[in-house]
């Protein structure tokens, strides 16, 4: 539901933290979006972006396969930020020089003003120098036609450049990152002193511009919305229940692959506490006869993805005209099923890359371009209980991408007993709403152990807990060792089939929060 009036636009040449720049400029109230550094010229024009940012990346300007965007937009009159990799191309396209430097610069670096408009506009008159973050092996050698130098670092002689006339800036560092500690006055320079933005996107303005938006493209038609229970599902039905009211038909779908209790739970809550109309469906044997024998995890996420659009287009049949699905799709689902970089996909999430080619129903995703934290500011706006809207993430194919390998139905009740375990122990901790998501996963492994004095050969549970804001970035959770031994004694001793439990302390990146 792009209806924001003023927008920035972050071209992405693939760096590890362009969501962070995405965050620092929503965190000011002002709208963004990321899109490809592919996105051509004409794109970009109808957009209409106030400002443009031109992300970081691994690549070297000077090589041949080197990602470049479309020169034009120096053309457009818009104020344009290069930061690192998008500094020195716009460097390379403006006819500066870019060479690879002598010594390269990565993690903390002193920068010394030698400039303060722009950019570093207000800064404090005491100080020259600031801790930045640098992260590269090439730097800019020569400046273009009519730019200066507004910054430098012991070995970036031109840290900070700014053309004298045109809205024309880059940087050498990372503004984005806590650690350049002016980042976000850098970038606050960059969306209201260049960009002349306004702190206006709240979660009041969208819900206004989003149920707006939904009114005139649903008419006087039908909706279905799929509802698992979780945050995104529930905010999303509220959100167009706003919208349309009574034409809004809510479905839930046991697939089979929910934890223990969680069905009867989900529609207990929605019965009582919400206006919505909800009908379930019990699928179990549908997904887990589709899935019997599948170990392919991309290949489970597909299954599931198309097994529930299936079942929500049937179901639409019987209900009559129905012409629209709505679905809790989030940025970081995009983001992670959707390559901007000419890569592989990291994951199909079944509610994205998951879906079938050929659908009967329009899709309606109003949360398609938020972050989690900002669905359940969303949520919390309109009205939803803390219940409802701080439950930990629980992935729409359900345990089926808990479960490493084949699903079945011993493998399942394995799974679901540790799981009781894990939120049980977490809740009674405090710890549950502390760590952004916390639960078991069951591996396709056997390891020996002992117990009674006899040998067992049996399942290995691994726990995974992490600490996140927007589950863009995730890193493990240091939880107290008296909490984990109480989880692997519970689950060891409880839970017939298993002898063995271990720890993941891997982060995101390079690992997922999910394990499938």
């Amino acid at each position: 539901m792009n209806l924001q009036q003023e927008k920035i636009l972050i071209l992405d040449f693939g760096s590890q933290t362009t969501q962070l720049i995405a965050r620092r400029i929503r965190e000011q109230k002002v709208y963004c979006e990321i899109h490809p550094y592919t996105m051509e010229l004409d794109k970009i024009i109808k957009m209409g972006p106030m400002g443009i940012v031109m992300s970081g990346g691994p690549a070297s300007v000077y090589d041949d396969d080197a990602p470049v965007s479309d020169p034009g937009i120096f053309a457009l009159d818009i104020p344009v930020l290069g930061i690192c990799y998008g500094a020195q191309l716009m460097t390379r396209q403006l006819d500066g020089l870019v060479e690879r430097a002598e010594k390269r610069e990565f993690g903390k670096a002193e920068l010394e003003i030698v400039n303060r408009g722009g950019l570093f506009a207000g800064l404090e008159t005491g100080s020259r120098r600031y801790q930045v973050w640098m992260s590269h092996g090439d730097r800019i050698e020569n400046l273009p036609p009519d730019f200066m130098v507004s910054a430098q670092s012991e070995h970036s002689p031109f840290a900070a450049i700014r053309h004298k006339e045109k809205p024309f800036v880059g940087v050498q560092f990372h503004p984005e990152v806590a650690h350049t500690i002016i980042g976000a006055d850098v970038l606050r320079n960059f969306i209201f002193g260049m960009c002349n933005c306004r702190p206006v996107w709240t979660m009041h303005s969208f819900i206004e511009t989003t149920v707006a938006a939904i009114r005139e493209k649903v008419g006087k038609d039908q909706a279905i919305c799929a509802l698992s229970g979780g945050v995104d599902s529930s905010v999303t039905a509220a959100l167009v229940h706003r919208a349309i009211g009574d034409q809004l038909t809510c479905i839930y779908v046991n697939n089979g692959l929910m934890r223990t209790g969680e069905s009867e739970s989900i529609l207990q809550f929605f019965r009582e506490k919400s206006h919505l109309k909800v009908i379930d469906i019990d699928a179990e044997s549908y997904f887990l006869e589709r899935l019997a024998g599948v170990i392919d995890p991309e290949k489970k996420r597909k299954i599931i993805g198309h097994g529930f659009i299936n079942i929500f287009e049937q179901e639409a049949g019987k209900l009559g005209d129905v012409k629209y699905l709505a679905q809790g799709t989030l940025y970081p689902d995009v983001i992670e099923s959707v390559s901007f970089r000419g890569g592989a996909v990291i994951k199909s999430h079944h509610n994205v890359g998951g879906l079938p080619e050929v659908m009967k129903l329009d899709l309606i995703e109003p949360l398609r371009e938020l972050f989690k934290d900002e669905v359940r500011e969303l949520g919390l706006e309109l009205g939803l209980p803390e219940e409802a809207i701080f439950r930990q993430p629980f992935p729409g194919p359900g345990l089926g991408i808990r479960i490493m390998g084949e699903i079945t139905g011993e493998r399942l009740h394995i799974l679901r007993k540790a799981d009781v375990i894990v939120l049980e122990e977490m809740k009674s901790s405090g710890y549950y709403r502390k760590v952004w998501q916390s639960f078991a996963v069951l591996l396709p492994i056997q390891t020996v152990g002992v117990m009674g004095d006899e040998r067992t050969y049996e399942n290995v549970i691994a726990l995974r807990s992490v600490d996140s804001v927007d589950a863009m970035t995730a890193d493990w959770s240091k939880l107290p060792y008296d909490l984990l031994g109480r989880i692997s004694n519970r689950i060891i001793n409880e839970v017939r089939g298993v002898n063995r439990v271990v720890f993941d302390i891997s982060s995101k990146p390079p690992s997922t929060i999910e394990w499938e």
